[in-house]
């Protein structure tokens, strides 16, 4: 698809910036869309850390609603999200600082990588979970 632009020379036809149904889905496309992604849902954490902390403020009724909201299985199961989340944005830095540095970036390494940090994220998800369901937490 081509765009018409006037410039110092009249009618240039270039193309548009292709999108994702354009180019062929690989791993790092996907490790760059869920760091998106993982950022969205670190605000969205935050607010609801904001949200628990005016219920804290507003009194113990308030506050254990909140945390009944928050330990209902929908809530449980938006926790678990911004754990994965978190971990997934953790592992990303980690693989961007070695980038920084110029380590890593051939084809292998760059898939190997990415497969790593999504099921790294998970993994550690899970592990901190599975250590707060048996310290009594949840």
């Amino acid at each position: 698809m081509a765009q018409d632009i006037s410039g110092p020379r009249g009618a240039v036809d270039r193309p548009m910036s292709p999108h994702l149904q354009v180019w062929r889905w690989h791993i790092t496309m996907a490790t760059s869309i869920l760091h998106r992604a993982s950022v969205i849902a670190l605000y969205v954490g935050a607010l609801i850390l904001a949200g628990l902390f005016v219920a804290l403020a507003s009194g113990p009724d308030a506050y254990a609603g909140y945390t009944d909201i928050l330990g209902s299985p929908l809530g449980l199961l938006v926790l678990f999200g911004l754990t994965v989340a978190l971990a997934y944005l953790a592992l990303y830095i980690v693989r961007q600082t070695f980038w920084d540095f110029g380590v890593g970036f051939d084809l292998k390494t760059s898939n190997l990588t990415s497969w790593l940090m999504i099921f790294g994220a998970v993994i550690a998800a899970v592990a901190v979970w599975g250590l707060a369901f048996f310290a009594g937490a949840l």
